[in-house]
């Protein structure tokens, strides 16, 4: 009995230090929260509604204009960063103010979606009284919706008139347009110019974020052979192309497939006597006959990594095994730089620990760091060279990138009180 009592009193306890240690603006700033859920899923259900696929550039403008008008009623300043008509994107939306207080934060977020117009999917739609569907309700106009939610609560109460704050939502993250040197030059430099970028990816539930994410990269493999009777082969012939890039395939696996947050996936493999592929369009034909010892193969594949020591180790093993080639074969392997990664740093494990800090004060529990090899590459990435790093805060759900994606909207307030207290304590 007396066991139990202290139990009770050390929960009773435990609660009533986490509530004081939120302050009377912040208890208000929840109030605020919940009472402005109603016109936060209204704005969510309209940009869900208006397909932003990558290549839908007319989506991608209007999902922009739509957030563009919410920023601008919160006295923000918003540009449209243009692309030029060669890289067949949309641009990016910025949205900016300056003041002398606090950090100097950097809100990342992306206006397009993997959807499409010509591909299956679905409008915003309830489908219990916690879950809604649509395309890119999680991935990622939740997360964009709840950035603007945040600030106009702020804004409402008058606490972000001294702040730094700059909103970037690219018109691309799904599918970078290259080169990166015009899709991402303002965007890393804008970052440069700040001290915490926050970004609002898909968050795995309330108590996992990332401060760190993989980086990813392409590679080939490309061989050629001996053309010849198909009688020949291991013999005078040679192994042919085929039997090379298979061998060079495998001896990938074999031997870098145990490091630890290292991959690499073949995705196109063909071989034959005329092959043809587009990198581009990942895509590729070959013309063969049985008893032709094929004399060309080409592998495209992914890389992903964790540091860029671990790219730059990983590259020159995958060398090393390309160079031994089978007789009558020679093989030669490239490599793509794509999206760096975002490692593991001590300033982004300083943050976790203040988001730790609100999350327990609101009664949410504790929040860890996440898996890097669970996530990704994503435009944070970019800039984590330049400023600490915290990504994971967007809206929970599940299947993202498919038919059918799933928001979490009991969770949906939770997350929104979360950032809104982390931006503040930041801003102060």
């Amino acid at each position: 009995m007396k066991k139990q009592l202290y139990t009770v009193i050390f929960l009773i306890i435990a609660y009533t230090g986490n509530t004081q240690t939120l302050s009377k603006t912040e208890q208000q700033l929840l109030k605020s929260i919940d009472a402005s859920m109603p016109a936060t899923i209204a704005l969510l259900k309209e940009s869900v509604n208006t397909n932003s696929g990558t290549f839908n550039k007319e989506g991608v403008q209007k999902v922009g204009a739509l957030y563009a008008k919410e920023l601008t009623a919160l006295g923000f300043t918003v540009e449209w960063i243009p692309m030029p008509d060669s890289v067949k994107r949309a641009g990016h939306l910025v949205a900016h103010r300056i003041g002398k207080k606090g950090k100097k934060l950097f809100l990342i977020g992306h206006l397009d979606t993997v959807f499409e117009p010509d591909m299956p999917a679905n409008l915003f739609t309830m489908v219990t009284d916690s879950t809604a569907t649509g395309q890119g309700v999680n991935d990622m106009k939740g997360g964009d919706v709840l950035v603007i939610a945040a600030l106009k609560v702020l804004q409402n109460k008058g606490l972000l008139n001294d702040a730094t704050i700059t909103v970037y939502f690219t018109g691309d993250e799904e599918n970078a347009a290259e080169p990166r040197v015009i899709s991402r030059g303002d965007f890393i430099e804008r970052a440069k110019q700040h001290d915490i970028a926050l970004a609002f990816e898909g968050a795995v539930g309330l108590n996992t974020v990332a401060i760190a994410r993989r980086g990813a990269s392409e590679w080939r493999v490309e061989v050629e052979a001996k053309q010849a009777h198909s009688s020949g082969i291991f013999g005078a012939a040679g192994y042919g192309a085929v039997y090379e890039a298979a061998r060079i395939i495998n001896e990938f696996r074999e031997q870098l497939s145990k490091e630890e947050y290292l991959t690499f996936n073949p995705a196109l493999f063909i071989g034959g006597s005329d092959v043809q592929y587009d990198v581009a369009g990942q895509k590729g034909t070959t013309v063969a006959k049985t008893n032709i010892v094929s004399p060309k193969a080409v592998v495209i594949g992914d890389l992903r990594f964790l540091t860029e020591e671990q790219k730059e180790k990983a590259r020159e093993n995958m060398r090393q095994i390309v160079a031994k080639n089978l007789p009558e074969t020679r093989a030669t392997i490239s490599f793509m730089d794509g999206i760096p990664s975002m490692p593991p740093t001590a300033g982004n494990e300083a943050l976790v620990k203040q988001l730790n800090g609100i999350s327990v004060a609101l009664n949410y529990g504790p929040v860890n760091a996440g898996n890097p090899g669970a996530r990704g590459a994503g435009d944070i990435s970019y800039v984590a060279n330049y400023l600490d790093c915290l990504d994971g805060l967007g809206a929970s759900g599940k299947g993202a990138h498919a038919p059918g994606e799933i928001i979490n909207l009991y969770e949906y307030p939770k997350l929104i009180k979360r950032t809104t207290l982390l931006i503040y304590r930041l801003t102060r």
